[in-house]
């Protein structure tokens, strides 16, 4: 009997799989995100954003193991519930990483980033190594900021989403020497990633926040400043994972929805946790004020054209696509051209098909 026993508590004490954890029974160690700059055409002048806030948050889960009530405990295959973190929690280790960015600690971000963490700067995409190197390179004299309005969506399980605003007083100089004033106000959204104990960062945007009732003019293409030497040095594209073609076939048929303001469409091809930041600075958090928006009167598009491409798996069932967008037609009374429009959407696996979780669109 005395053998049968410790049998049992050696299956009991082995450590369960940490995909999931109790509510109750956790505790987690959270840290900073990821800043970064970049070039962004307000139609007239080029303004350097400088992204503070990008939080990567680690999360060192621990707790005591499911109660098990069944009567063979060695057949229990019960695994604890996930604890997903809190807005406010997530919104802390933001402020923890704009303390980082503003001495330059570029090892805080070693630590934090994701080995695919992928970013926008100046219309480029740019991986881990290069934002580090971003980061050590800035210099940053801030006399005040604040962060706040956080909002939380759940990618899945392991992959959430923080949206929140911020407001900056101060200036940074870039590895160019060049000083410019931080913009402000702007909104953030930073989505992280877990692997075993760890939360990471997987990407970061950022955008001014504008009302949306005087919206930036357009500026052509053609105008747009071309991306200096050392940017395109800093800059690198990530070799496209070969979920990337899946990915965008939906996203291209997002964009063909919202041109027709198809709204049933839109909904077969996002999932119900759907959120949206645009080009404006404005969040939508939710799935029914995002497809309000896609489909309002405000916008009458007569063409859209998706490319670029560039996919990468943070794990089987969530992917992210970095891509650039065009449509012609009017938005607020006002002309659109082919100004390109950098965005970055996440996707969860759906059985065969791949479904749009969350997207950010910007101007760089």
């Amino acid at each position: 009997m005395r053998q049968e026993l410790a049998k049992a508590d050696a299956v009991i004490d082995v450590e369960l799989p940490n995909t999931v954890l109790l509510a109750e029974d956790y505790c987690f160690r959270l840290y900073g995100a990821l800043p970064e700059r970049l070039r962004r055409p307000d139609m007239k002048t080029v303004v350097i954003t400088v992204f503070l806030g990008l939080a990567a948050l680690m999360l060192g889960a621990c707790g005591t193991r499911a109660k098990n009530t069944s009567a063979n405990r060695n057949a229990d295959t019960t695994k604890p519930i996930a604890a997903a973190p809190t807005a406010d929690a997530l919104l802390a280790l933001d402020k923890q990483a704009n303390e980082a960015y503003i001495k330059s600690d570029s090892k805080f971000f070693e630590r934090m980033l994701s080995d695919k963490f992928v970013m926008h700067e100046a219309g480029q995409q740019m991986d881990k190594v290069a934002v580090i190197k971003m980061i050590a390179g800035n210099k940053c004299d801030v006399k005040d900021w604040k962060l706040g309005d956080p909002q939380m969506a759940k990618i899945d399980a392991d992959t959430y989403v923080l949206s929140y605003k911020g407001t900056f007083d101060g200036s940074c100089t870039a590895l160019d020497g060049m000083s410019m004033k931080i913009p402000s106000p702007i909104r953030a959204a930073t989505v992280w990633a877990r692997t075993g104990d760890t939360w990471r960062a997987a990407f970061h945007g950022e955008n001014l926040i504008f009302d949306p009732k005087n919206p930036p003019p357009a500026k052509a293409e053609g105008n747009k400043e071309k991306p200096t030497k050392d940017d395109k040095a800093a800059a690198t594209k990530p070799a496209a994972d070969p979920s990337t073609a899946a990915m965008m076939a939906i996203e291209k048929s997002v964009w063909e929805a919202w041109k027709a303001k198809d709204a049933a469409k839109l909904g077969d091809l996002t999932t119900r946790d759907l959120s949206f930041q645009n080009i404006l600075g404005t969040y939508f958090a939710n799935k029914a004020d995002t497809i309000k928006d896609w489909t309002s009167a405000r916008c009458d598009i007569k063409s859209v054209s998706v490319t670029d491409g560039a996919g990468t798996l943070l794990s089987p069932t969530v992917g992210i696509l970095s891509r650039t967008g065009t449509a012609e037609g009017t938005c607020d009374g006002q002309k659109l051209t082919s100004v390109p429009v950098y965005g970055t959407s996440v996707y969860v696996k759906d059985g065969d098909s791949w479904k749009l979780t969350f997207s950010l669109n910007r101007l760089d």
